[in-house]
């Protein structure tokens, strides 16, 4: 090849790489553990590990995201959240979190939820590492996820043990989440699965004032029983005084459909995000 050849060779190869990162380019880390010890138990070094979406901006806001799976299985390679973790990571000033956590039936209530306060635990200390403002870090997950982040936000004795002050939250998401007793739990005890309990496990059973800001999300076709537990959820943390919550139900969504619409552009569950996550602001 010819002198001027490779020049405009390596001239057009710089040009794509400055169009990828215009296009937000991003950085993935994969498998770090989040919690260490000799204690930990094979299954806790096989499943306490997170992915680290990071963007190309520094100061940026960091997203933890939880996936779903009924507490017995999922995994944070899931394309629900692979694809929210990317295209939030896009945007340039959002970093995502996403971890694994331990399930059920190998580990019963609060495992999973002291996994989970794990990870948050982890991003406080290390995120600034890698140029995100600890003032920035937002919780949010589908289903089970979603229930992960509002057992946590509720109850602080969970985030509390893992060092964290629950007043250092910058907001909760939950998507699609249980706000009574999941019914996992509900199995590990023995009970039906209709067998509706709202006790120390439900994020309801801690009705109060003083949560992070708390943006709900469901879809309008969502599991039976599902979108009127978050309505009433809302509803009674309205009453104890919350003026820092709200519920967006999101039209022509499912279960399995409101996540996966979330990487799409103009998805209102998206734009949701994005408002309350950069600006505070509420639906």
């Amino acid at each position: 090849m010819k002198p001027t050849r490779i020049l405009r060779a390596l001239v057009c190869l710089i040009a794509l790489a400055h169009a990828a990162l215009a296009a937000g380019d991003i950085t993935a880390l994969t498998n770090i553990a989040y919690k260490s010890g000799d204690n930990l138990s094979d299954y806790e070094r096989e499943r306490c590990k997170l992915d680290l979406y990071l963007p190309t901006n520094t100061a940026f806001s960091t997203f933890v995201w939880f996936h779903g799976g009924g507490l017995t299985g999922g995994s944070n390679e899931d394309i629900s959240t692979t694809g929210i973790a990317r295209s939030f990571a896009q945007q340039e000033d959002i970093a995502v979190v996403a971890p694994n956590y331990r399930l059920s039936p190998k580990v019963n209530f609060p495992a999973y939820v002291e996994d989970a306060a794990a990870a948050v635990a982890w991003t406080f200390a290390h995120i600034a590492e890698h140029g995100g403002d600890t003032n920035k870090i937002f919780i949010g997950g589908i289903s089970a996820g979603g229930y992960l982040t509002s057992i946590l936000g509720m109850n602080p004795a969970h985030l509390k043990k893992a060092g964290v002050d629950r007043d250092a939250i910058a907001g909760l998401i939950p998507v699609s989440g249980q706000m009574v007793t999941h019914f996992t739990i509900r199995k590990e005890r023995g009970l039906a699965t209709n067998n509706v309990t709202a006790d120390e496990a439900a994020p309801i059973f801690y009705l109060n004032a003083s949560v992070p800001p708390m943006l709900v999300i469901m879809g309008d076709h969502d599991w039976p029983g599902r979108l009127e537990e978050n309505e009433y959820f809302v509803a009674m943390e309205k009453v104890t005084g919350n003026k820092r919550i709200s519920l967006l139900k999101v039209a022509d969504r499912t279960h399995g459909t409101i996540a996966g619409k979330i990487p799409e552009s103009h998805d209102p569950s998206r734009d949701a995000i994005l408002k309350f996550v950069r600006d505070g602001i509420l639906p």
